[in-house]
């Protein structure tokens, strides 16, 4: 495959090895090692619903796929599960009460195995994600499982946004594509790939799938050499079509993006290829069960809430007024709705932001622009669509997160529909980039820090940056020691980011000066 740049310091390429496979490869230990810091720096419980979903997995692994329930709307399901995940909710006693540290949370009794009845709002769900995070529930107890329960959501999902940014950095003309899956991967991203929520799992699988579709659609004339994205693109989609009642909108939306940008023939193409024509099969037989499940589970009727007298149509205009309020969400608004990214952060993300959707708008050939404005659409539309069919039954339940899969894909298609613009080059374009960069290291950073200052020490009316040296509670391997690993890993990211985006020019033919006089190497 062409490519426009030599492969990363210190990555041997084989004979015939696939790109997409060698730089997934590489970016997966960055993005395990970020997920992983994430899994020990939130406290157990304080990601919004991971209780519901802690519960759901152990009940999963013995076996348990939906348990009883009277089947209406923000009704709890009764699942049996081991005392101590039954009991986890106490965890969370510092949940939306932004001054209350998580030291009020009692000690977690890995003894306590023996099993009782519990209630969870994600009884209904699609088992799939639950059934791979729920299985150290069964060997084991106490923190410790939980916290396993959480690595392996995080490795899960990892994988999957490293085979997002092997795809975009395997695409023959690949700034922008790379550029544009940076972005997408926020804080919040991160923040959920280390909890127990299958949200994650949902926005990595989106992204896995539209990267590698495209990469196999600009391959179309010779797939034999995508064959790893083909692969990629059927479990990616197997998986999505499996993880939340809306994934199945998602899939068909990265779909149809794909198509809008490459067209049909190499959609028709891929289906004629034999391994093509397999990850399809396997991709609609995810779909089926899927459908299967939502059906028969009424997976749509698990949402919890406050009834209200607010009209559908007033819900759907006052939601389509919030459209902004909720880009926060994409970006980090961390515990339970407590946690809030300082402002510099928002600034930041939201300029990034802007920057890749404008240039996917005015992107040319103008036939890829379609793909943005519909995933554009699609994040204004949806929200006010979704909240006001429950709006009188559950009240206003909406939050970003819940559309972040869909704000990713429009990034990302924003991205590769500015494929063919030319990349920027040059001593001023690359000194920018470093500034870009440092900016996005000093930003997750921040970020992460005032999300261990929340659960360290609490937000007090006073700025209390010193008083997390004598902290109220200590994630495992203390405060300091996760954020010295989150600052390593993140620089080490960013400087691989830019020698793979900027790669240095060879010796011979450079201009250089020397004493005012301009030379070339030989």
């Amino acid at each position: 495959m062409a490519t426009n740049s030599p492969a990363l310091p210190g990555l041997v390429r084989r004979p015939g090895a696939s790109p997409t496979l060698r730089y997934t490869l590489l970016a997966f230990p960055v993005f395990a090692v970020l997920s992983m810091i994430w899994v020990f720096a939130s406290p157990l419980m304080s990601v919004p619903d991971e209780p519901a979903h802690t519960i759901k997995a152990a009940a999963v692994a013995r076996g348990e796929l939906k348990g009883e329930s009277a089947g209406k709307q923000g009704d709890l399901t009764i699942v049996t599960v081991p005392r101590y995940i039954a009991m986890i909710n106490a965890q969370a006693c510092f949940g939306a009460k932004n001054a209350v540290t998580p030291a009020c949370a009692p000690p977690i009794d890995a003894t306590a195995r023996d099993l009782m009845k519990a209630p969870t709002s994600a009884g209904n769900y699609n088992p799939m994600y639950y059934a791979m995070v729920g299985l150290p529930s069964r060997v084991m107890g106490g923190a410790p499982a939980i916290y396993i329960m959480r690595s392996i959501g995080a490795l899960v999902c990892s994988f999957f946004l490293a085979a997002t940014f092997g795809a975009a950095a395997s695409m023959r003309r690949r700034f922008w594509p790379v550029a544009s899956t940076l972005v997408s991967v926020t804080p919040m991203v991160l923040f959920l790939e280390g909890s127990v929520n299958p949200n994650a799992l949902e926005i990595v699988t989106t992204s896995a799938l539209f990267m590698n579709l495209c990469l196999v659609f600009q391959n179309y004339r010779k797939l034999n050499t995508v064959r790893t994205s083909i692969v990629l693109v059927g479990i990616s989609g197997a998986v999505l079509a499996n993880t939340r009642a809306l994934s199945l909108l998602w899939l068909a939306l990265a779909v149809v993006a794909a198509v809008l940008i490459y067209g049909f023939r190499p959609l028709l193409a891929t289906l004629k290829n034999k391994l093509g024509l397999s990850m399809t099969v396997l991709m609609g037989l995810g779909c089926a069960i899927s459908l299967v499940w939502l059906v028969r589970a009424n997976s749509f009727n698990s949402l919890t809430g406050a009834p209200s007298d607010v009209t559908p149509d007033q819900a759907f205009v006052t939601m389509l007024d919030r459209t902004f309020d909720y880009s926060s969400g994409y970006i980090g608004i961390m515990g339970w709705l407590d946690a809030p990214a300082p402002a510099a952060v928002f600034a930041f993300w939201h300029f990034a932001f802007a920057a890749i959707i404008v240039g996917g708008l005015t992107a040319r050939p103008v036939r890829a622009r379609p793909a943005v404005w519909v995933a554009l659409l699609a994040v204004v539309i949806l929200p006010p669509i979704l909240q006001a069919q429950v709006i009188q039954q559950i009240g206003y339940i909406w939050q970003g997160r819940y559309l972040l899969a869909l704000f990713v894909l429009l990034l990302l298609a924003s991205g590769v529909a500015m494929r063919l613009r030319p990349t920027p080059n040059g001593t001023w374009a690359r000194s920018l980039s470093r500034w870009l960069l440092a900016g996005g290291v000093g930003v997750h950073l921040y970020l992460f820090l005032q999300v261990l200052r929340r659960y360290t020490v609490g937000f007090q009316a006073r700025t209390n940056w010193t008083e997390m040296f004598d902290p109220a509670w200590q994630p495992p391997l203390t405060w300091q020691g996760l954020s010295v690993a989150y600052l390593l890993v993140l620089a080490a990211g960013a400087i691989l980011t830019h020698r793979f985006l900027f790669p240095r020019e060879p010796l011979a033919g450079r201009k250089v000066k020397r004493g005012g006089v301009e030379l070339v190497a030989a």
